[in-house]
């Protein structure tokens, strides 16, 4: 079926789809036994010296800790985030330069610099010594760059409600912050909830940086088990599959919920860098 948007493939398209993947999947099947192989060389399929330590209780348990540790901190800097990415989101469509400047800075800034390094800087500044430690390093590190992504999401979500929204809003009285708060607000959060959890996924991703100052999580659990068992490959293969799986598990509600409430497959488009004059509020 032919249509503006999508020609359907012909025979040859078609044939060349099939070719190239098969051609994908040798691929895939063959970086696997190669992979399987290097193993067997190097002694890495031994059960008893590397995997048995993955179904023994007491490391079952550091696993099962990292793991906890992992959605805890993921869980935490994301519910923070929403609070900062509400608050500068709405500050950069404010009509007043002096509350939409400051906004634009703060939330470019925090999504410029990279993460680790953020990170770094916080644990080295107050995280060590009687500081806060290396959790929260992770979690106040988080909160600010994905603040700052949700920052944009929000500030795209409430422009993207339609102008008719706001005009039938201040028709009946409303002031400006009243149109944003209970008119604006609860239509586009429709629009940007699956935005906001595919960086929920992004978020868990990156509690993985903490290794770099030992925080909790299932890259400690890593760290533990590979020091003592010099099985970082198998270790890597483990930690990483269970990151696999809970992003998969993440990814499926943000597919579910994107088609019961939003209704199509295309996520809310956030441009990569948002003037602090671009959208001014509605």
């Amino acid at each position: 079926m032919n249509n503006v948007l999508f020609d359907a493939p012909g025979p040859k398209a078609r044939l060349r789809q099939r070719i190239y993947t098969v051609i994908g999947a040798l691929v895939i099947v063959g970086f696997l036994a190669w992979l399987v192989l290097r193993m067997q060389d190097y002694g890495q399929l031994d059960y008893e010296q590397y995997w048995e330590v993955f179904v023994t209780p007491t490391y079952v348990d550091i696993i099962v800790q990292g793991l906890r540790d992992t959605l805890l901190m993921a869980v935490s800097s994301i519910i923070a985030a929403l609070a900062v990415g509400v608050v500068f989101g709405v500050g950069k469509l404010s009509e007043h330069a002096w509350i939409r400047w400051p906004c634009w800075a703060v939330v470019e800034f925090f999504r410029a610099i990279p993460v680790l390094l953020l990170m770094l800087f916080i644990y080295f500044t107050y995280g060590i010594g009687d500081g806060f430690g290396s959790y929260w390093s992770v979690v106040i590190a988080l909160t600010l760059y994905n603040g700052a992504v949700l920052a944009e999401v929000f500030r795209a979500g409430l422009l993207a409600v339609p102008n008719g929204q706001s005009e039938a809003g201040y028709a009946i009285g409303l002031g400006k912050t009243q149109v944003t708060m209970i008119v604006l607000l609860p239509q586009a959060v429709k629009i940007m909830l699956p935005a906001i959890i595919s960086q929920m996924v992004v978020a868990l991703k990156d509690t993985s940086l903490g290794y770099v100052i030992t925080a909790p999580g299932l890259t400690d659990a890593y760290r533990l088990i590979k020091i003592e068992f010099t099985n970082q490959l198998p270790a890597a293969i483990v930690i990483g599959a269970i990151y696999i799986v809970v992003n998969l598990i993440l990814t499926w509600i943000a597919t579910m919920v994107q088609k019961r409430i939003v209704g199509e497959k295309k996520q809310l488009e956030v441009p990569a860098v948002g003037g602090p004059g671009s959208g001014t509020a509605v």
